[in-house]
């Protein structure tokens, strides 16, 4: 399909901690992808805690209310995208496509049956929006032999990779994962834990709130050195890539198994969580990009004043430092891809690295759900 360079698309993404579905609007009319409008959109709080309860869940399973869930999670993207289009006063007809990720409700690339799953029906979006919608980018891989994820450091490369210098790409989202842009041209990327997931959901059961502001909740206590070295020791952090992990991996029930959850200061236990993520996210790098100068974070845990501060002393003599000193957003770089997913579908190009997946080979990502043809009731 040709490609139409003055066309504008939209990215959809909600994340591993389903705080917003992040939305944007992207031109690709220089090459690179320019983000020209952007919004966050709050999930319903009652649907947020359904979406977070099947994630979490390990044995629950109803048809029914699974069917019922998907619907009504794409009409919260839908909701989002109309949303975006009206506040930035852009006709729908000006968008070639919606690239929607979808919310991942479980994600098992490793078994004898390898899946992933993410619901936000694409059909509902394109009716609504009467926008072609992308989607389900991540099965094709799996299919192929990967891990299905990352699919950022495609991107990453492409906007940030520096000659000469090898640099790491920090997502800090609900997990955190990270894209080493190798001096010598090589790309590498994996899940490494548990990020503001845990953190969240730590938070919001002792104190009520959706997340550690600035993360002045874990910075009023002390990690447990104990128990931080028992979490340390989780398998999943030895494991070398490829890997990626989710919510259903690195959960309260996860932090349960592993310690009791009373006895310890609530707030110790929040600063013991935020130091596993800075930890964890520090001995990644160090041992996969020891020659790394920067380290360039994006995702919300940006905000986290006391991880940054954090990560900062630990992977020091590295600069920490935002992808908003190199003019991109940090909150809005993951819809971004989608958008640029949604577009490489539509040029029938790779989406995936095989590098960092694990792949048999690149392969076109994603599925096309086409909006009601012009003059259809």
């Amino acid at each position: 399909m040709d490609d139409d360079a003055s066309a504008l698309y939209l990215g959809l993404i909600s994340g591993t901690s389903a705080d917003s579905i992040d939305s944007v609007l992207v031109s690709f009319s220089r090459g690179a992808p320019q983000l020209l409008a952007s919004h966050a959109h709050p999930w319903p709080t009652t649907l947020r805690e359904r979406m977070l309860a099947l994630a979490q869940g390990e044995t629950a399973l109803d048809l029914d209310a699974f069917g019922r869930l998907d619907v009504e999670i794409g009409h919260g993207f839908a909701d989002a995208a109309m949303q975006l289009l009206e506040r930035s006063g852009t006709p729908a007809a000006a968008v070639r496509a919606i690239g929607s990720h979808g919310q991942t409700l479980r994600h098992r690339p490793i078994g004898a049956y390898p899946f992933t799953l993410q619901l936000g029906d694409p059909s509902v979006i394109a009716e609504r929006c009467g926008i072609d919608v992308v989607a389900d980018f991540r099965r094709a891989d799996v299919a192929a032999g990967g891990q299905g994820a990352p699919l950022l450091p495609a991107l990453h490369a492409m906007l940030l990779a520096r000659a000469g210098h090898t640099r790491v790409i920090l997502n800090l989202g609900g997990i955190a994962n990270i894209t080493v842009l190798g001096s010598d041209g090589r790309v590498l990327g994996f899940d490494t834990g548990p990020a503001n997931g845990l953190l969240d959901a730590w938070c919001l059961r002792q104190r009520g709130e959706p997340f550690d502001r600035d993360g002045a909740y874990a910075a009023s206590g002390r990690p447990d050195a104990g128990l931080l070295d028992v979490l340390l020791a989780d398998p999943y952090f030895a494991l070398p890539p490829p890997k990626s992990t989710g919510r259903e991996y690195f959960h309260l029930d996860w932090l349960a198994a592993h310690a009791p959850l009373t006895g310890l200061d609530p707030a110790d236990m929040q600063a013991t969580l935020l130091e596993l993520t800075a930890r964890s996210v520090a001995a990644a790098i160090t041992r996969h990009a020891p020659e790394a100068d920067e380290v360039l974070a994006c995702g919300g845990g940006v905000h986290n004043g006391a991880l940054m501060r954090r990560l900062g002393e630990l992977l020091a003599p590295r600069v920490l430092l935002g992808t908003s000193r190199y003019g991109i957003d940090p909150d809005f770089l993951e819809a971004t891809a989608f958008a640029w997913l949604a577009r490489q579908r539509l040029l029938g190009l790779p989406g995936n690295l095989p590098a960092v997946t694990g792949a048999r080979g690149p392969r076109v990502l994603g599925a096309i759900y086409s909006a009601p043809a012009a003059g259809l009731p």
